[in-house]
């Protein structure tokens, strides 16, 4: 082998490290974007949630929960209503009419 042929194959291992640098190079860039998109598009939908979050706090008195009918006080009749609602109904008026007969009520 004489000395031009040695200094061509010293030049092609070098082109070829650096076409492999290069290479590694883009790769290495590619996924420093594709870093930055994640990243991004995370943050975004953070903002989204922080909004959505904000928005439903604000909601918060008008929630189902805080309503009048689901307070423990509400849900359920006073023997007062239930006694009004039973004196003038029909379901009282048969109890009645049919208290002292033969039938068993209990």
């Amino acid at each position: 082998m004489n000395r031009l042929d040695l200094i061509k194959q010293i030049a092609e291992k070098n082109k070829a490290k650096k076409v492999e640098a290069a290479k590694s190079e883009v790769s290495f860039q590619e996924t420093i974007r594709n870093l930055d998109a994640r990243k991004a598009a995370k943050k975004a939908e953070m903002k989204l949630h922080k909004k959505l979050t904000r928005s439903v706090t604000k909601a918060g008195g008008q929630s189902v929960g805080s309503l009048e009918h689901n307070s423990p006080e509400n849900m359920y009749y006073s023997d007062k209503e239930n006694a009004r609602y039973l004196e003038n109904s029909s379901i009282m008026d048969a109890y009645n009419a049919n208290k002292f007969s033969d039938g068993d009520w209990n």
